[in-house]
């Protein structure tokens, strides 16, 4: 197996895969010109036969803040270490660009500690997320996913302050 960045001929494999988690909002829905612009935030898995197994995504908000986003395998590929591979690719990444804070959102919690990262107790201590991704989710009043931190919670945001975050999350 291959961990490598994803180029543009991968995004179709990329955009299949995420969107097929986004019907019940385990994902949310990528339109494929957003994953072709943003497809070297990307790392994907690879047989060493070239199959296409898996992905994941790094988004930068500043020096402050990154966040896992779009972490997904194929069916055949659970349980075999991709996702492993991928997640600590794109942990290497954001120590690469000097960043020591990395967060993520997830219903599988137990998989991500493994790595380092923490719950957050209060979602609207990543402001910057909540302002980029949960105003637009379909479950925005009913989020049933747990905010996790590898590193430090980054005590500035670049998208918003944190009190108007805390009054997003009390909406929901």
């Amino acid at each position: 197996m291959r961990v490598r960045k994803a180029r543009l001929q991968d995004a179709t494999n990329i955009f299949e895969l995420v969107n097929s988690l986004s019907g019940d909002g385990t994902l949310l829905k990528r339109q494929f010109s957003e994953i072709c612009e943003n497809v070297r935030d990307f790392t994907i898995a690879e047989s060493e036969s070239g199959v296409f197994l898996g992905c994941g995504a790094l988004h930068l908000y500043g020096p402050h803040l990154a966040e896992v986003r779009s972490i997904v395998m194929t069916p055949g590929a659970k349980g075999k270490g991709a996702g492993g591979r991928v997640l600590k690719a794109l942990i290497d990444e954001a120590e690469e660009h000097g960043i020591q804070s990395v967060c993520l959102f997830t219903r599988i919690p137990d998989f991500f500690f493994r790595f380092g990262f923490r719950a957050v107790e209060d979602k609207a201590e990543l402001p910057d997320k909540i302002f980029k991704d949960c105003q637009i989710c379909p479950r925005l009043h009913r989020c049933d996913e747990v905010a996790m931190v590898r590193g430090r919670i980054p005590r500035v945001s670049i998208l918003g302050p944190k009190h108007e975050a805390e009054q997003l999350v009390r909406l929901g």
